[in-house]
């Protein structure tokens, strides 16, 4: 039971990237290899501040602030000088990790003697559940911090889904999804579409670099080489959920972004509960993308076969 909160709690606090990277790639078509290196830049940002001293909150906040920063500049190589989508992105990507070296002064900072939200969201635990202790969940003895844990981030994670669903239904918002979805059109309407683009990619890293600063609280340190392959986790969450919600609406593809990001979760934890190799956790990570990228057309094929069957 405490590996199943602890999956949840580490798919919740990812699938604040699961909605970054569905912003710059669903919303706007955009290729953006960013992610990479700001979801380590907020963890670093995050980490070295705590470390110094400073407020958790503070300190994740402006790791929030940097992953705007990040995004800002990949949009501007893309907009103002005219560099490719993808080559823009892993421009920034490749120097954020010389960035965060030096924001962090060395490959890792440790967490584990520090304050974080997350002590903080462990001590509301005697406030939720008037226990400090075990609790009996199922018949299952688990702490009552790690649950409390689960709660607080699930709340926030709820917070951010449902202003991110209202600032797409500002008119800011609706110009954003009207350039990913026909810029020539928006742009007749006197909209900056250039403008959209980098705010857009703005807003999208700073909520992966907020992942990032959390999942370094969470797990108790914050390493340069914690962003490599969450691109590629986060693609896969927005594709499941994607899969598993089958709507269009910008509502129900930011839900299934995060269920997407919880179900990968879990199904990474059940490979490795199954006795998977760790060293093979990459591997079984492109697995399970290939399989949500083939899955959906897939289906259609067996609707569309099914449909025929019957008419004929």
């Amino acid at each position: 039971m405490t590996l199943l909160i602890g999956s949840l709690t580490i798919g919740l606090i990812l699938a604040l990237l699961a909605l970054g990277i569905f912003i710059g790639f669903k919303i706007f078509n955009f290729p953006d290899i960013t992610a990479e290196g700001s979801v380590t830049f907020g963890a670093a940002i995050a980490a070295s501040l705590i470390a110094s001293g400073a407020s958790p909150l503070a300190a994740t906040v402006v790791a929030f602030a940097g992953g705007l920063l990040a995004g800002t500049v990949t949009g501007l190589l893309h907009t103002k000088f005219n560099i490719n989508g993808l080559l823009s992105g892993i421009l920034v990507m490749t120097a954020l990790y010389s960035v965060n070296l030096h924001v962090m002064g060395k490959s890792n900072v440790p967490l584990l003697n520090e304050t974080t939200l997350i002590t903080d969201f462990e001590k509301t635990s005697r406030f939720l559940f008037s226990s400090d202790g075990l609790l009996s969940l199922g018949g299952w003895k688990v702490p009552a911090g790690d649950l409390a844990v689960l709660c607080c981030v699930f709340l926030l994670v709820a917070v951010v889904a449902f202003l991110l669903f209202l600032f797409f239904r500002t008119n800011l918002g609706t110009a954003m999804r009207a350039t990913g979805n026909n810029d020539q059109m928006i742009r007749a309407m006197g909209v900056n579409t250039r403008t959209m683009i980098v705010l857009g990619l703005a807003l999208s890293n700073g909520l992966i670099a907020l992942s990032g600063a959390f999942l370094a609280q969470y797990q108790g340190f914050a390493d340069v080489q914690m962003g490599i392959g969450m691109l590629v986790w986060g693609l896969a969450s927005v594709i499941i959920g994607e899969a598993l919600i089958a709507k269009s609406s910008t509502g129900f593809l930011i839900i299934g972004a995060i269920m997407g990001s919880v179900i990968f979760r879990l199904l990474v934890a059940i490979a490795l509960r199954w006795g998977m190799n760790p060293n093979d956790l990459k591997l079984i990570t492109a697995v399970f993308v290939f399989i949500a990228l083939i899955l959906p057309a897939l289906l259609t094929k067996i609707r569309i076969g099914r449909a025929n069957s019957k008419t004929a």
